[in-house]
């Protein structure tokens, strides 16, 4: 018995020449059947391949063995994420020059084919500027339609290589023997326009597909750049700049004000306030004392702190959260095109009708049966021609953008303007979603008879307190009182209390601004009047700044996030629209539940991490929900890239934007409704032009093959077949337009 190698090893490449879904296929059904591949998955997201192999083969085998078909692999010592973004870029820059190149040779072609058809020398500069247009810059639909049919696929490619290239050497026979034609009294026919035309716009929708692709990574660049490059280690109190990937477990770190944490860890030393929001999606700041957790990525806001280094490297939780997104971006199977899978079948259908009916010709067409019979084969084949069918589906994609972009609604992503339709549940954050995500004073209460102060006064105590102050809440409370006229009190000394609040004299006297727990420790009696102000901000979550002199409470501030003005009409309609609504978020569950319960959001959950978010809409999608998730966060991320539909917020984090495949400019809840109203009526328009794309073809097919000769003596010319295919592209166009008209509400 031959035993066999045992030895394995596993690694992600980046793939090339992947053009959708079939082709992901292709590359996995190739490699499982390669002597030596263990285990081949494609992430066609992110067009890399995790492969494992033994040592019956090597990484360089497996690129030959995937080079045969049209694919390759980059194999590098770079980071998969980086070969896989500087891949994309290549194949861009290299489809731009193809196409530029293509249109600018199809554009004296066209001119020559459509107004100066008889005119001989006409043809022949024809003939030479189609070589390169369809062997040069369109090779690679030949080379990948040969590559498809040694596997027994077809797809897109293929209808374009074969229709092209028939097309192309028919007229070529043309140019070269008119006489054949002529002596049958038939004028010789040309198609060298259309051969180049279809070519043009096949790849130029290459071209954007390929562009919206080299976008893919750009979150991931932005997850990981938060984390810093360098970071400075104290050993035996001396301060040293290391890289990140020097950085061990252990170690004594200083982070300065300012900067990014740059591992998960535990204070030493210091006080600062931590901005956490790419965890918890909150806009407040959270304070840390020794002894308390930090997390890498988040930023230190006012003062040095030294930290332990508890996990470095891939082990933090901003390298899971990178993780969870690569994997979530590619855990999707993307639509599979639908013009792929008609292709497949119509490919075979049309080339097998071709052949019958030159046969037909051949044995029933009498003394004209073989120009009668080439004639019509060709007629066949330039009347089938992918153009219609080609752009059934693009051409509404692009209206649908087209009038997203002019209601304020960015769509990146063509797939998830087909899945909108299709939504059952949305996802919605809390803070800069259905919230404005700024703290705001709603309510304000004073002591002034009893401390001996006037409104005015306290108001102006409140404000110099709070101009010297680094917290959070302090630049809503100065806005608050910002325009009341006051008259400002210097204050003579300012000191800041860490985790309680802040104290300063005036005018003599000395103030206490911040939380009741730090009041009651300064054995300052709060009154029943504040306790029940207290209790009534309780209830609506609220936050509390207490202003107090030495002997009484002088004022509180009560300060929350707004709620949009539209939110609960929204979710209503949303509802409406039988979508079921879930909120999720990483604040406390008092504030959650009242923002919940205020715009009509019966299922929420509070204290949510990003990879909760995540496994939340994995949850709804394993119950077979189609889900979208709108949010506007760095901690939104990974459940954006997890969801069906990805929507941001035009004011959220670059991150969110980066991953979310919809974009709605101006913040506005409204645009979410139309999004999802856009997406069906773009999705309705596509098979309407499937449907009379095929239309077209089940009653043009059976003419150009002759069906109509024996009974009226009628027999379609290919060029006529060819003005045919033309007018079935500007219906299809024409109908896609219709969608501007549309009304989003």
């Amino acid at each position: 018995m031959n035993s066999v190698p045992t030895k394995s090893q596993k690694q992600t490449f980046p793939v090339t020449g992947m053009t959708c879904t079939a082709c992901a296929s292709s590359v996995e059904t190739i490699l499982t059947h390669t002597e030596g591949i263990q285990n081949a998955q494609v992430n066609y997201a992110s067009s890399t391949l995790s492969v494992t192999w033994d040592e019956r083969i090597t990484a360089e085998g497996i690129n030959d063995a995937l080079k045969e078909v049209g694919y390759g692999l980059v194999i590098s010592n770079k980071d998969a994420s980086e070969s896989v973004a500087e891949a994309q870029e290549i194949s861009y820059q290299h489809l731009k020059k193809q196409t530029i190149g293509a249109a600018i040779a199809t554009l004296p072609i066209l001119i020559l084919g459509m107004f100066f058809m008889d005119w001989v020398p006409g043809r022949w500069i024809s003939l030479f500027l189609s070589i390169p247009v369809l062997f040069y810059f369109g090779g690679h639909f030949y080379r990948k339609a040969i590559a498809l049919a040694k596997h027994g696929q077809a797809n897109m490619d293929t209808l374009v290589a074969m229709s092209t290239l028939i097309a192309f050497l028919f007229s070529t026979f043309s140019t070269l023997f008119p006489e054949f034609w002529q002596s049958k009294g038939i004028h010789p026919p040309i198609y060298f326009e259309s051969a180049a035309v279809i070519l043009v716009f096949v790849s130029l929708g290459k071209m954007l597909e390929e562009r919206a692709k080299t976008k893919t990574g750009t979150a991931l660049k932005k997850l990981i750049g938060l984390q810093p490059k360098f970071l400075t280690r104290i050993v035996d109190g001396v301060h040293e700049e290391i890289k990140l990937e020097e950085v061990k477990i252990g170690d004594r770190i200083l982070v300065k004000p300012g900067e990014k944490i740059p591992v998960d860890g535990q204070v030493l030393q210091g006080h600062s306030y931590l901005d956490e929001s790419m965890l918890s999606g909150e806009y407040l700041p959270v304070s840390k004392s020794p002894s308390d957790s930090v997390f890498a990525g988040t930023l230190n806001q006012n003062s040095s702190l030294e930290i332990g280094a508890e996990k470095v490297g891939n082990t933090t939780l901003l390298a899971q959260i990178i993780h969870r997104v690569q994997e979530a971006q590619g855990s999707k199977a993307p639509v599979q095109r639908l013009v792929d899978t008609i292709s497949s079948i119509f490919v075979p259908t049309v080339l097998g009708i071709s052949i019958f009916t030159f046969c037909i010709w051949m044995i029933f067409g009498g003394d004209n049966a073989l120009p009668f019979g080439v004639l019509s084969a060709v007629s066949v084949l330039v009347i089938a021609c992918p153009c219609a069918l080609g752009l059934a589906t693009p051409t509404a994609l692009m209206v649908g953008m087209g009038k997203g972009a002019e209601q304020q609604i960015l769509i990146r992503d063509a797939e998830s303007l087909e899945l909108g339709h299709q939504v059952t549940a949305i996802v919605l954050d809390k803070t800069g979603t259905l919230t404005l995500g700024k703290p705001k004073v709603s309510g304000y209460w004073e002591n002034a008879p009893e401390s001996g102060l006037d409104s005015k006064s306290i108001e102006g105590i409140l404000f110099a307190l709070e101009q010297n102050s680094t917290h959070p809440l302090a630049e809503a409370v100065v806005s608050f009182l910002g325009n009341r006229n006051l008259q400002i009190p210097s204050v003579s000394y300012f000191e800041n209390i860490p985790g309680a609040g802040i104290k300063g004299e005036i005018e003599g006297k000395t103030y206490y601004l911040g939380t009741k727990k730090w009041i009651q420790t300064l054995q300052i009696p709060i009154s029943p009047e504040m306790e029940a102000v207290e209790k009534e901000s309780q209830k609506k979550a609220q936050t509390l700044i207490w202003l107090s002199n030495q002997s009484q409470v002088v004022a509180v501030l009560a300060l929350e996030d707004q709620i949009k003005q539209n939110a609960r009409e929204i979710v209503r309609e949303l509802k409406d629209m039988g979508i079921e609504v879930y909120l999720l978020t990483g604040d406390q569950n008092a504030p959650a539940k009242v923002v919940a319960d205020q715009v009509g959001i019966t299922q929420y959950q509070a204290e949510c991490l990003p990879a909760d978010k995540s496994k939340f809409i994995q949850n709804l999608q394993q119950q077979g929900k189609v889900v979208a998730m709108v949010g506007d966060g760095i901690n939104d991320a990974e459940a954006l890239a997890q969801a069906d539909v990805s929507i941001a917020m035009g004011m959220g984090s670059d991150i969110a934007l980066d991953v979310a495949k919809i974009t709605l400019m101006n913040s506005d809840l409204a645009k979410i409704p139309q999004a999802l109203r856009l997406s069906r009526l773009t999705v309705h328009g596509i098979r309407q032009n499937l449907f009379w794309a095929f239309v077209y073809n089940l009653i043009g097919i059976p003419i150009a093959a002759g069906l109509l000769y024996p009974i009226f003596g009628f027999l379609l010319d290919p060029m006529i077949a060819s003005a045919a295919m033309a007018l079935s592209s500007l219906s299809v166009v024409g109908n896609s337009l219709r969608l501007k008209t549309k009304s989003l509400n």
